[in-house]
């Protein structure tokens, strides 16, 4: 058991000790009191109160009754619900910034061994399109979430789902078959995406003068499925290039997955397991030979499951996936990321599962998340009214070579590029991270970049300011093992330990709640503190050199928490800007 963890526990302890009634794997809700004169910990009683079927405030009197001053815990005090802990200065200090320094980048994870497996399936791309801001989100936040699974001592397994087939896909197949004339993305110098996406929007703009032409794609669906010879080679061709674009951008990104679906392969699945339904009366075939499934009963209306020409629509393909992501995994639980605006397919889907006999189906979630914005409204991939991860990105770069130059315009122009990119991709996943995953957002790129604000750009510098004081300095690395911490008593000196001091709980309180940004604003406050403090004390070159070297020994830990929750964001750090 770590120090820090020793800190709560004690509490724990006591409090497990004094009620009886408390399950062990109770969660306590620790948080920081509101102001430094409260103390250094508080602890919340309203889940307590529900356990013991007494009023919070009752019990956070009985808890500060109970409680005994030892060399640890100097006092505690109830006020209203709540309980405010305050620790002897030296062993809460010393505790808290040796052990950051010590773990470095382990101090973000719990050394267990994982007792549960979750999978998490995101971005889900389609191959008749590029990803743009609303995959970017959903990407994003899966791979925060499975980052704070990992770190919370869960096995977490990355999926993706490609959708590379159905009638969208067929839409950008008929236009490259009627207007292509057999160019390709190298004669085109396009990445294969963006080419392949081209199409898509031209068939959707054809299709408003010819409206005929959504019968072709319906023919040549049925094509596909039939396995037409001549249908399967376009498919494959056009496939290869759009997913080649976009494996391009998720490196790009840094972003890769476990293990990886296509519906082109796993479409039959759901289809059988529908007709097996249809034998067995949990739904029923339509006069003209469509398969349904009246959900009336439970407020979601009636759903096809497979149309009058014998084609899956889309659930029919999620049926088969959840059965067949249940057969490779067993996983204790099930995530979908995807935008509030298919709340109601879940809706659908889970029931679905329920009545179909499929138990797992319980340990299945939506992980839902508002939709991305442009200032002009809402992005529409057929009309071509999308900003492109690509594009963006590219954009972003450019962006902040020119705050870089405008700071130092004698950096080579190798540097240049890599600190842009490092950077530009750092604002950008951090603004679509600050923001609770319910809310809508609009994108602002220049926002998104600013150096002052909650912005990635902001925590870099901050990171990177520290990095530039600690290499003024020299510090023997065994010296933290010697030196005592007590001198750093200064007020904010104590709010960014006691900041520190609560990480591994924002970690697990945005894990808990499915909610990066918790996380995401944490950061920013410590960084807000480490700026707050450096523009009010010297650091280095001081007449006291212990408190000196405690300072350099504060803002190292705070930089190794910065860069822990960075990482757990998907960002990366820079040591210069």
């Amino acid at each position: 058991m770590s120090g820090m963890d020793k800190l709560e526990n004690k509490i724990e302890d006591l409090i497990f000790k004094n009620f009886k009634d408390i399950p062990k794997d109770f969660i306590f809700e620790f948080n920081l009191p509101p102001s430094e004169e409260m103390g250094d910990l508080s602890l919340a009683c309203f889940s307590l109160a529900k356990i013991l079927n007494e009023p919070s405030n009752v019990i956070a009197d009985k808890i500060t009754e109970k409680l005994k001053a030892d060399g640890l815990i100097e006092s505690a005090k109830a006020i209203g619900p709540y309980v405010n802990f305050k620790f002897n200065s030296g062993i809460f200090i010393n505790t808290v910034i040796k052990e950051i320094l010590e773990k470095k980048q382990d101090i973000s994870s719990l050394k267990v061994k994982p007792k549960n497996k979750y999978i998490i399936e995101f971005s889900a791309p389609n191959t008749n399109k590029p990803l743009h801001l609303g995959h970017l989100r959903n990407t994003l936040l899966g791979n925060a979430m499975n980052n704070l699974f990992i770190k919370n001592g869960i096995k977490s397994v990355k999926l993706n789902l490609i959708n590379d087939r159905g009638i969208h896909i067929c839409k950008s197949m008929i236009a490259y078959q009627k207007w292509g004339e057999n160019k390709t993305p190298e004669t085109e110098n396009k990445k294969g995406d963006h080419f392949v996406g081209d199409y898509y929007i031209l068939f959707e703009q054809e299709a408003k003068e010819n409206p005929s032409l959504f019968r072709e794609v319906q023919e040549m669906l049925k094509k596909w499925e039939q396995g037409d010879q001549e249908t399967i080679q376009l498919w494959q061709k056009m496939n290869h290039w759009a997913i080649s674009g976009i494996e391009e951008t998720y490196h790009k990104i840094n972003v890769s997955f476990d293990k990886v679906y296509y519906e082109s392969e796993i479409y039959k699945i759901g289809k059988d397991i529908v007709l097996k339904a249809l034998k067995k009366g949990l739904c029923e075939k339509l006069p003209d030979g469509a398969v349904e499934i009246n959900l009336e009963s439970y407020g979601l209306g009636k759903k096809i499951l497979i149309r009058a020409d014998g084609t899956s629509v889309y659930v029919t393909q999620d049926i088969g996936l959840a059965k067949l992501k249940y057969n490779d995994f067993k996983p204790a639980k099930s995530i979908y990321v995807v935008a509030s605006e298919q709340d109601y397919h879940f809706k659908v889907l889970f029931k679905i599962l329920e009545i179909f006999g499929f138990p797992w189906a319980k340990n299945y979630e939506h992980f839902s998340y508002g939709m991305v914005n442009l200032p002009n409204g809402k992005m529409k991939s057929r009309e071509g009214t999308v900003v492109e991860v690509d594009d963006i990105v590219a954009e972003m770069e450019s962006l902040v070579k020119g705050e870089i130059l405008k700071r130092n315009p004698n950096i080579s122009p190798i540097d240049l590029s890599q600190r842009s990119k490092v950077i530009a991709l750092s604002a950008l996943k951090f603004f679509f991270l600050k923001f609770t995953p319910a809310q809508e957002i609009k994108f602002n790129p220049q926002e998104s970049i600013a150096f002052e604000g909650a912005t990635g750009t902001y925590l870099l510098y901050a990171y990177a300011r520290i990095q530039s004081v600690i290499r003024k300095a020299f510090i023997d690395k065994t010296d933290i093992k010697e030196i005592d911490l007590i001198n750093l008593q200064e007020n904010e000196e104590r709010e960014l330990v006691k900041n520190l001091f609560i990480f591994r709980k924002i970690l697990r309180e945005s894990m808990v709640e499915y909610n990066p940004a918790i996380l995401a604003n944490y950061l920013i406050k410590l960084a807000q503190l480490f700026n707050v403090f450096y523009h009010k004390h010297q650091i280095l070159d001081t007449d006291n050199e212990k408190l000196s070297r405690s300072r350099l020994f504060l803002i190292m830990a705070v930089s190794w928490i910065i860069k822990n929750g960075l990482d757990v964001l998907g960002i990366e750090t820079v040591n210069e800007m």
